[in-house]
């Protein structure tokens, strides 16, 4: 039977690598994709509402996305939400939809992005880390409990290792595809 403190901690840490595959949407590779508005909420009669909950939003180049709401009187709102979002983009209002064109990355800023997925991925390597660490702490208070012996304790510290080290090969793994779309022209 699996030890509930080692299921909890798996589950912990691949919701730290969902997270970061969440974050890494977020950092444009010059190419149009409608994560990068998942964000940008708009001023939606008195309420603060996602972009996605009101309007369709298609790819219909590779770098432009194509906004297009459910209600024509939201056109204005989205435009405002896109100018105050800090996704540096600028709308381009038609009458009945937005085009977002996504500008080709330079090198320089290519490399500036993959440093920040380098980053994202360490924060996320650091929260894989705390959970082996509360992981351990919990199993070593069970053993001085007498819950566990001593041998089901480095049985039970060698799972949580090998789940911690699974959950940072799935880091790297998330944070070299993101490089490698990135940096590839």
């Amino acid at each position: 039977m699996a030890n509930p403190i080692i299921t909890d901690a798996k589950e912990r840490m691949t919701k730290a690598g969902d997270a970061l595959q969440r974050d890494l949407q977020n950092i444009r590779a010059g190419r149009a994709n409608a994560g990068i508005l998942n964000r940008v909420q708009a001023d939606y009669y008195g309420a603060m509402t996602p972009i996605s909950q009101m309007a369709s939003i298609t790819v219909p180049e590779a770098r432009v996305l194509l906004i297009t709401p459910y209600d024509k009187t939201s056109l204005d709102a989205i435009e405002k939400a896109i100018y105050a979002s800090d996704l540096g983009l600028t709308p381009s209002n038609d009458g009945s939809s937005i085009r977002l064109v996504i500008p080709q990355l330079t090198e320089e800023r290519r490399k500036e992005l993959a440093k920040d997925v380098k980053g994202e991925a360490e924060n996320a390597k650091v929260s894989v880390r705390n959970v082996r660490r509360d992981a351990m702490d919990t199993l070593k208070k069970q053993q001085k409990a007498s819950e566990i012996t001593e041998d089901d304790l480095h049985d039970l510290e060698d799972q949580v290792q090998k789940a911690t080290d699974a959950g940072i090969k799935n880091i790297d793994a998330i944070a070299k595809d993101k490089e490698e779309e990135l940096l590839n022209i």
